[in-house]
């Protein structure tokens, strides 16, 4: 089965609190509970043909809100009231802002871990190892500590946990954007973005500090590539790696049945060939990677190739996402997009195609995608999810075009839904309703996105686009005149882009066309070549193609010369898509 992922930030989901104000505590603000996550809101993301669910922000971070017996971190490392839920404080525990009783916190998530089961979806939570939290402590596990028996008077040993700063003749303060932190004058560490400074920048990771794995980063993959093999000795591992197994072996016994892996690339290889086999003795999990090709990578080639090699079932497809984004901010045309679909490349059938996440601004924010992004979603998700056989990433809010006008805080106004503050998601609050998940209080142009995005979602299990091949079709209509030629254009394939994907097995075939114009119908003739005829095994003379998307049209009937000469023709509204299922039939057509 295609994994269908669903990002769901616990803490906006089931918020119901409308009048919340920009920099507001959590008592102003709201905050969503696993308990909000209930069997409606299960039960109506199945139906919407999610497989996979990342519940995002679950772990204990560090926070400014305090609990009975867990005070509130100094603000000089936590970003925002409620904090960055990447940087931990214990491996081994949960946000008790989520829990209704937060002395019950873990068995209010391993609840939720059962009803997310129930519902046959997998559990995903976050794995975050290359930085924690400065004042991390675990509670829960004080045995699994990092850090105990760390030398901290070298930037770098094996064994350690951290790295250190090495010592000047001044007075070697951590002086953060916020303030010092105390705890540690003269001790000081390596941001989670590789910042060897006592003065970090407020553009740094400055609240995380970096795990060491045993080997130096700085000297990069080569020295990583010198760690333990697959079958060393436990004794002969590094302590990290043994710590980290220990997070891993302790979710996967509560229910847990798979890891959003936080910055994969800046991780040795070795210790990935080495956890993921390890947890896999334990049983079946889904290990899904966030990575870049960028200069923090430990990998020594492409880090994607290398992450899935090592053992990954999937890994981020950054690149297809710029280049759907690029169609907006940067020029782009559809015609460039063919290159981000070839069956021969690893991304094909492993990359996680998304349009949003945490990380990424809404698709409907103004700031972003041209201004024009909300009037664009219906093409942009059938062109990144229907295009290739791997992992779709959907979330929170996007079915509803949410527009991150949440109130903020330290987040800003950036375009994106905080991860850093006490918000809320005001469209999807709609949807939500309370609890009853029946989207009673969405109007009715929102609904009909809703249920667009459910029908698309649930297209990624067709034989055809979960196991077929690629064929673009904007090559065979570039001198096309009625495909989407602007004016004073000579070639055309701008807003317009068409594919086929065919699985042999099945001998199914389908057509998508999708118009990437904000304002304009496209009415256009899609020209098949010979070679897109035998490629997807289509030698009658009578074709029919039948809508899968709403709203249903009659079927089409063409002929296959009239496929090869005028084209067929198709009427697509401005920002939306068709897509067909491409049959032989008896009967002649015109």
């Amino acid at each position: 089965m295609r994994p269908v992922i669903y990002q769901l930030f616990v803490r906006h989901f089931s918020n119901t609190n409308e009048k919340g104000q920009e920099g507001g505590d959590k008592a102003q603000n709201g905050c969503g509970t696993f308990a909000g996550v209930n069997d409606k809101a299960l039960c109506e993301l199945a139906a919407m043909g999610v497989t996979h669910l990342w519940l995002t922000g679950v772990l204990r971070h560090a926070t400014q809100t305090p609990y009975p017996g867990l005070p509130a971190h100094p603000a000089s490392v936590v970003k925002g009231l409620a904090g960055s839920p990447y940087a931990v404080v214990d491996y081994f525990d949960v946000d008790p802002d989520l829990a209704e009783v937060p002395e019950e916190r873990l068995s209010e998530f391993r609840a939720l871990l059962a009803r997310v089961r129930k519902w046959g979806m997998v559990p995903i939570i976050d794995f975050v190892p290359n930085h924690v939290s400065r004042c991390y402590a675990s509670t829960v596990a004080p045995q699994w500590e990092f850090g105990q028996q760390d030398r901290t008077d070298v930037f770098f040993e094996r064994n350690n946990s951290y790295y250190y700063l090495e010592r000047g003749s001044g007075e070697n303060r951590m002086m953060l954007p916020g303030g010092e932190f105390l705890p540690e004058r003269g001790c000081g560490r390596v941001t989670g973005n590789n910042a060897a400074t006592w003065n970090p920048l407020d553009t740094d990771w400055y609240e995380a500090v970096k795990l060491n794995y045993g080997c130096d980063y700085r000297h990069g993959a080569a020295e990583a590539e010198a760690l333990p093999g697959l079958m060393a000795r436990r004794e002969t591992l590094p302590r990290t790696w043994l710590l980290l197994d220990e997070v891993l072996a302790w979710w996967q016994g509560m229910g847990v049945g798979g890891f959003r892996c936080d910055m994969a690339h800046m991780i040795p290889l070795p210790f990935w060939r080495w956890a993921i086999a390890h947890a896999r003795m334990r049983g079946d999990v889904f290990f899904m990677a966030e990575a870049y090709n960028d200069g923090m990578k430990l990998t020594p080639g492409d880090a994607l190739s290398d992450l899935l090699a090592a053992g990954f079932n999937a890994v981020y497809d950054a690149e297809s996402y710029h280049a759907m984004r690029g169609l907006y901010e940067s020029g782009g045309w559809a015609n460039d997009l063919d290159r981000f679909h070839r069956p021969e490349s690893p991304l094909f059938s492993r990359g996680v195609r998304y349009l949003e996440n945490h990380d990424e601004p809404r698709m409907a924010s103004p700031l972003f995608w041209g201004g024009v992004g909300e009037h664009v979603m219906r093409a942009a998700i059938v062109a990144q999810f229907l295009s290739s056989c791997g992992p779709v990433l959907f979330y929170n809010g996007q079915e509803v075009a949410e527009r991150a006008d949440g109130p903020s805080g330290f987040g800003g106004t950036n375009g994106r839904t905080s991860i850093f503050d006490y918000t809320s998601l005001p469209r999807l609050q709609l949807w939500y309703n309370h609890g009853r998940c029946d989207g009673a209080k969405l109007p009715v142009e929102l609904s009909d996105l809703r249920h667009f995005c459910s029908h698309v979602l649930r297209l990624l299990q067709l034989p055809a686009i979960a196991n077929g091949n690629f064929y673009g079709l904007n090559w065979a209509n570039q001198q096309t005149l009625h495909f989407g030629r602007e004016s004073g254009e000579s070639v055309s394939g701008h807003r317009v882009y068409a594919f086929l994907r065919f699985d042999a097995d099945s001998r199914s075939a389908i057509l998508a066309v999708c118009n990437f114009s904000p304002t304009a119908e496209a009415d256009v003739r899609v020209h098949f070549s010979e070679d897109a005829c035998r490629w997807a095994r289509r030698s009658a003379d009578s074709l029919c193609f039948t809508d899968l998307l709403p709203p249903m049209e009659s079927p089409l009937l063409a002929s296959r010369a009239t496929l090869l000469s005028s084209g067929l023709p198709l009427r697509i509204p401005a920002g939306s898509a068709r897509v067909l299922s491409w049959d032989e039939i008896d009967a002649p057509a015109v």
